[in-house]
């Protein structure tokens, strides 16, 4: 398997919920994304926009990529010309790590 398809193995790389404190501090390093939900249902949630569903599209395949190499795959709500990206971590009951370092690498497809 190419190393760009290459799965992140979770197994060695063990995640846990992160703090409050900690929750605000990666949002502050990330623009435009919120906290959403609560309880076992809190993520973060950032809306794309785009001029058409040609290029939401597009953005949701890229994405596609980044959530299969990660193997940490978001709740999306696809739209005409928006695209709703909600990361949590299922298995630690709220927001690891691992959502901050996947939103980054989402917002990294429409840099420049």
């Amino acid at each position: 398997m190419s190393s760009m398809l290459k799965i992140k193995d979770w197994k060695s790389h063990p995640r846990r919920a992160m703090s409050a404190t900690e929750i605000v501090a990666s949002l502050a390093r990330l623009e435009g994304w919120q906290l959403a939900g609560d309880g076992s249902d809190v993520a973060i949630e950032k809306t794309f926009k785009f001029a058409n569903y040609f290029e939401t599209i597009a953005f949701v395949n890229a994405l596609a990529l980044i959530a299969h190499r990660q193997d940490h795959h978001p709740d999306l709500s696809v739209h005409y010309n928006r695209c709703v990206v909600r990361f949590n971590t299922h298995d630690v009951s709220g927001i690891s790590a691992t959502d901050f370092e996947c939103a980054a690498q989402v917002d990294a497809l429409l840099a420049a």
